[in-house]
């Protein structure tokens, strides 16, 4: 059973004959700027695994780029969303009622970290489209016009979410951007500035939100902070509790609401169902989460939460869309909520994360590339230098460990500011030896790649 196969290569060469001739449509059928530089076309995939169309058998530790924390074609979310296609596929819910939105949201609103006694949920269709509906509630919420986002952040490739995004190579010839967004310093602590006490560096960052009040917006203007819990583009990187706390302060003391998008963190990632779980045990809460990916286990689903009046603050019509809260997307959701909690996935996280943190840790002991380890739970980042003491990133030698791995049936993917950062984003329910299997490929192609 492919599901608990490990990876094998039994093709001469990567892409095998049919893949090629498939990547090969590919190239004059789809633009180029949607980029793959993987050999892989998939044939089927269950669990961790993929097998492509010339039965080369694949490890899966991207998932869809965290998508898939429940695997490939749980059996269980495949017979719901059967069950549910034998009744209907769709009814905009601007239109008609269905329950499963209903369901949903109230599981949803139930288990979400968020502010206040009461919560409401609804849905769109990606991340990008949580995030830009997210501001939109702060702002109706707040009646002010503009947000404050992060170096490194991540939130999208729509308009305003391509604008909130620090990394500006995936916004090349794309402006002029919205303007009433303003960018502070992300707390990342492996590259604070030299010399720098561990001491200050909380309120080094902090200090970086106060200067866009004074220099760039009075705080009485801002609607939102928005922060990833853990940084997923911009290099696993969690946000500092402490930071976290503060952050929660400066928002109470200028109304100012804190959004949490939870994307990429959501659903099982960090060891907790939402990594913003981490906040509440600490004594702070977003006021609103933005969450998608893993959410349906493949199936288009994005959703947007927050209290009662947070909720209910946009005038009717401006909220709300055709394909959101799809009748098979809320199928799925409801169903991967359900095996999470039964199997207990956070778990799981927790238990994959040890295991792959002391792996990766030694590998910093015995390679001088290994500059970090970081991250929350299953969500992990292996940041890769020339050398430990200039800390100057590689992102050749991350190039060229993730072609490696690739060539030997393991797929990881990279991230960060600079390019050389590995993230680790397999699915929850990999068995250990597939888990011992990838590390010791990983592990090879680093040494390899490296010397």
């Amino acid at each position: 059973m492919l599901r608990e196969d490990l990876p094998k290569i039994i093709t001469d060469t990567l892409p095998g004959p049919k893949a090629q001739a498939i990547i090969d449509r590919r190239a004059k059928a789809v633009p180029n700027a949607i980029r793959c530089g993987y050999p892989v076309v998939m044939d089927h995939a269950e669990g961790a695994m993929i097998e492509d169309v010339d039965g080369n058998k694949f490890l899966d530790w991207i998932g869809g780029v965290g998508v898939l924390n429940i695997g490939h074609c749980h059996p269980e979310v495949v017979e719901a969303v059967k069950a549910q296609a034998d009744k209907y596929f769709h009814g905009m819910f601007n239109v008609v009622t269905h329950e499963g939105y209903v369901e949903l949201a109230e599981k949803l609103a139930s288990i979400a970290p968020v502010k206040g006694e009461h919560a409401k949920a609804y849905f769109t269709n990606s991340g990008a489209e949580a995030d830009e509906n997210a501001v939109k509630i702060a702002k109706a919420f707040t009646k002010r016009p503009n947000i404050i986002v992060f170096s490194g952040a991540f939130h999208g490739r729509t308009l305003l979410t391509m604008s909130m995004t620090s990394k500006k190579a995936y916004a090349v010839g794309m402006g002029p951007f919205p303007d009433g967004i303003f960018r502070a310093q992300f707390p990342y602590y492996y590259r604070n500035p030299a010399g720098m006490p561990a001491d200050k560096a909380c309120d080094y960052y902090l200090d970086s939100i106060k200067a866009v009040f004074e220099q760039c917006a009075p705080a009485d203007t801002i609607a939102a902070i928005v922060v990833e819990p853990l940084q997923g583009e911009g290099g696993f990187i969690p946000a500092p509790i402490e930071w976290i706390k503060a952050v929660r302060q400066i928002c109470d003391d200028n109304g100012i609401m804190l959004v949490a998008d939870e994307v990429q963190s959501g659903f099982c990632r960090t060891g907790r169902m939402f990594a913003t779980e981490y906040w509440k045990e600490a004594g702070v809460e977003p006021d609103i989460i933005a969450t998608a990916k893993s959410i349906a286990a493949g199936v288009p689903l994005s959703a947007i939460i927050a209290r009662d009046e947070i909720m209910d603050a946009p005038a009717p019509g401006t909220i709300g869309g055709t394909f959101g809260g799809n009748a098979l997307a809320c199928a799925a959701s409801l169903k991967t909520i359900e095996v999470m909690e039964r199997d207990n996935l956070a778990g799981r996280s927790l238990e994959i994360g040890e295991k792959v943190t002391k792996r990766y840790n030694e590998m910093k002991e015995k390679y001088e590339c290994v500059g970090d380890v970081r991250g929350l739970g299953g969500m992990i980042g292996i940041e890769f230098v020339k050398d430990k003491e200039s800390k100057e990133p590689d992102a050749a030698l991350t190039s060229a460990i993730i072609n490696e791995c690739a060539a030997n049936g393991l797929l990881v993917e990279g991230a960060g500011t600079y390019n050389n950062v590995i993230r680790f984003l397999a699915p929850l329910v990999m068995t250990d030896e597939q888990l011992e299997a990838g590390l010791d490929i990983f592990e090879a192609a680093v040494a390899k790649c490296a010397n």
